[in-house]
This record gives C-alpha cells, structure tokens and sequence, in this order.
C-alpha cells in the first residue's frame, strides 16, 4: 500500500477562523453557550484536533426557537416586500462567491474531500441554490377559482401559499454547506425562519455561512445556527412545539426516529435519506466510457454520497471488460491529504466511519467475495480507505443490501433486462439509479420501471436546483429543489367569500 503525503499548511485566513471562540448564531448575534460542553473538530486527513464546537444546551434550543418564532410572527422576513428579500439571498450568494477559496479551504478541511472537489462544486453549487430560489419569492402565486356547486359569481374564491412558519433543519457531513443552502434557500424563499443544525462532524463551513448571512443583512433571528449532537440538539428540535416544520437529511433510521417523534406533534416533515443506488450497464455501451462513468459513481467524494452507484449490474457480454475497467479506474486514483493540490480522493469523514467501511468489506470477504481491488486502510494516521470493487455477491450479502456510504461497489453480471430490473428494485432503498445504453427506448423503459426518484441516463450525480430531489421507499418523502422544494415550506390555505 502507498503512503499517505503529509497535509499541506491551512491559510492565515482560515487559522484566524479556527481560533476564534466557538459560538452559536442567535438572534441575529453570535453567543455563548448556556453550557460549557464542547465537541472536538478533526482533520480527517490527520485525526488531529483543528478547533472546537459548542455543544448546544437545551436552554440554547429554547433561546434559538424563540428568535426564530418572534422573527416569523412579527413577519420581519415574510413581511418585507418579496424583491427586497430576493435582493438578500443573491447577497448571500455574492457573499459566498466572493469568499469562495476561504470556503472551499474550511469544507476540505473539516470534511476530508479534496480542495479541488469543494472548489469545483461544493461552494459554487451552495451559490447556485440561493440564487435559484431567490428567482422563485416574486414569482409565487395562489389559484382562484369557482365554486362547483354555485352560480357564478355568487362567491369569490381563492387559494393561497403561505409559509409554514418556523423550520428546524438538520444536514448531513458529507455536503456540509451544500445541504445546508439547500434546506436554506428554499425556506427563506417560502419566507420561513429556521435554525439549522449542521452535522456535529463538520459544523465550520455553517458557521462561517452563519457570518455571512449577518452581512448580507438577513434581519435578524431569521436564520439561527445550533451546533451540536444529533441525539440531543437535533432531537430537542424535533420535539420542540415552537417548530413547525422539520427538514432531515441523513440515515434512514434516524429518518424514521424523526417521523416517529413529528407524529406527535404533527409537525410537516420532508425525510431524504439513504440509498443502495444500482449502476445498470447494457451491453451496447463504450465499454471505457461507461466503466469511467460507473468508477465516478462511486468512489466520488470517496463514495460518501447518498446516490452512490455502489450496486454494478452489467451485462454478461462486457461484465469483466466493465469490471476491470472499475478497477483499473479505482488503482489509478491517487488518495492523499484534502489540501493537497494532486490529491484525487481523499479520507472519510470520521474514524467511526473508516471502521464502519471497513467492516462492510471484511463482512463480504467472510460472506465468499472476491475484493479485486482495494479493500484496506492505508496510512499511519488520518480516515483513508482504498477504492474498493468487489465481485462473486449474491443478493442477500450485506453489501448488496445496507448502505455502506464508502468507495466499495458490488459489481454483478446480468442477461435478462427483466431480470436485473427486478434486481435494482429489490432493496428498501428507492433514491436514485442510473442506465447506460445507446438504446434510447431502452433507456425510457427503464426509467419508468425503476422505482427511484432519480433515474440517470449515460450519467450519474448530476443534481440541480432547477430539478426535484428525493426518494421512494425507505429513502425518504418530500422532494428538495425546484418548485416543489420550496412548496413543501408552505401552507395552502383556500379563502371563499359570499359576494
């Protein structure tokens, strides 16, 4: 196994950010902590402490839902004329553009994934939500209408879209500010106020968006930034009465507790959760390109993506051609430290996750599969974990059954197209899939068999904010993005006069 480079040097800039006094946003101010719990930051790529988060009190909660509830029923941010509000969010897009390399530095470092990943995506695709549902607050519009069972005339009715109120938001660590732009965006566009809780693993880049969220001149209590555990932060939450709506990204069995806590209150809820994505290759494809495609599906942001291609289903006729070429692709990559300018993939997020990965791997090796490539955990120090491939599964492995959330891909040969459709759709999941054919007929077939709320051709992870995001079955309901994204943040209220 290869060694590990060394982390390259953090900017002045993003040292003076990790030396400042750890605070949490509420109210419009920077605060402290009713208690004095703090949780440690890591450098993924060292396991080196970087700084320290405060771990939110259940009176820091209370405080944070009060602001958000005073800011939205006094409508200091619904209230304000819609293009003023839609000046304030191409601000805070502005914003983030304009400190985009200190950005894109915080997100490699606390998260793990490479500066050129988070330069490239992350930051300039967080910009892009904003922007996108800034464009959606003059353009939302109610229905009017007649009364079916009355002369014309007789009533004035109407229907309007009003928001829900106060949104707790909760987001995951492998998108840091990118999931928690898209869980912002379109709450502010709805004229919600919120508090977002970041993930207690990489909570920095939310902070730093915290700052600038004060300077683009949001009013104040309108976003509100926790940070802390899941288990106590984010469960007192989802508890608290003075939340209306509450917005999860993450594991399907912390989806299920969230649901099972919001029935009490009836709170509105949108869940987008895990996924067991199948790669479907034919076999009419370019072989080299395809296997290319099926290696970025998931050893991207070293596989700790929730649409990650990690199930291969390719044809009997290009089966080993597929597989080889996964692997080939998966040898070639070069892992090293976040900040590293030739890094290509770099560790997981957490030692809790590398173990995590790890196990999954040694499961499949116990269960009879072949690792072809990959499989080990190189390096003395920091969270890395090879590009993995493995062959010889069957459906009932638990590799081919539970998301792994690491750079490891199952590969199976299929024949029958029936056959491997009922394949793909065999598992609890239902968040995304993609097809590679030339045959566009095909290639429509599929999409419409498929049970996934993403279904990809010639292509894998292209997400934007134009477009619905979200799954089927134990993947979650609730859509993010496009227009239904930011309608699940409103009410639909009906209005009928007698003229």
């Amino acid at each position: 196994m290869a060694s590990i480079a060394a982390q390259p040097a953090v900017s002045e800039t993003v040292q003076r950010f990790l030396r400042q006094e750890p605070k949490l946003l509420i109210d419009g101010k920077w605060v402290d902590s009713s208690g004095r719990a703090r949780i440690a930051s890591h450098d993924p790529s060292t396991g080196r402490e970087i700084t320290s988060i405060v771990d939110a009190t259940t009176k820091d909660v209370e405080r944070a839902v009060g602001a958000a509830r005073r800011a939205f029923d006094d409508r200091r941010w619904s209230g304000l004329a819609p293009v003023k509000r839609e000046q304030l969010l191409l601000c805070l897009a502005q914003l983030i553009e304009t400190h985009a390399n200190e950005l894109t530095e915080l997100e490699a470092l606390d998260n793990g994934k490479t500066k050129a990943m988070a330069g490239h995506l992350d930051i300039p695709h967080s910009a892009a939500q904003i922007r996108y549902f800034s464009g959606w607050i003059t353009k939302v519009i109610g229905q009017h209408g007649d009364l079916s069972g009355a002369p014309t005339g007789a009533f004035h009715a109407y229907v309007r879209r009003e928001p829900i109120g106060v949104a707790a938001q909760i987001v995951p660590w492998n998108f840091p500010l990118l999931m928690a732009t898209m869980k912002i965006a379109p709450a502010l566009a709805a004229g919600c106020t919120l508090i977002l809780k970041p993930a207690e693993q990489t909570s920095l880049s939310a902070l730093r968006l915290g700052e600038l969220v004060l300077e683009a001149g949001i009013p104040d209590g309108v976003v509100n930034i926790l940070t802390g555990f899941g288990e106590t932060v984010g469960a007192e939450l989802v508890r608290h009465p003075g939340v209306d709506k509450i917005a999860f990204t993450g594991s399907t069995s912390v989806g299920k507790a969230i649901a099972r806590a919001a029935a009490d209150s009836l709170k509105r809820v949108t869940l987008e959760l895990g996924g067991k994505s199948p790669v479907i290759m034919l076999p009419d494809v370019d072989v080299a390109q395809a296997s290319g495609g099926a290696a970025n599906a998931i050893f991207f942001n070293s596989g700790q993506v929730c649409v990650a291609g990690s199930r291969l289903y390719a044809h009997a006729d290009i089966f080993d051609r597929v597989v080889e070429g996964v692997a080939q692709a998966a040898g070639a990559l070069k892992l090293g430290p976040s900040l590293a300018s030739d890094t290509q993939m770099g560790p997981l997020v957490s030692a809790e996750q590398r173990e995590r990965v790890m196990s999954y791997i040694e499961s499949a090796r116990s269960a009879g599969a072949s690792v072809l490539t990959g499989g080990h955990a190189p390096g003395s120090s920091g969270y890395f974990v090879e590009p993995t491939v493995i062959a010889d599964v069957n459906p009932g492995m638990k590799v081919m059954r539970e998301e792994i959330f690491g750079p490891v891909v199952c590969a199976t040969r299929f024949t029958d197209l029936e056959e491997v459709a009922a394949w793909a759709n065999d598992t609890e999941f239902g968040l995304a899939a993609s097809v590679w054919t030339r045959d566009v007929s095909a290639m429509h077939k599929f999409a419409a068999r498929l049970k996934a709320g993403t279904v990809w051709g010639n292509c894998h992870t292209i997400i934007d904010p134009a477009l619905p995001f979200g799954g089927y079955k134990q993947s979650g309901f609730g859509r993010e993005q496009g227009l239904e994204g930011m309608l699940n943040y409103t009410e639909t209220k009906t209005v009928i006069v007698a003229l």
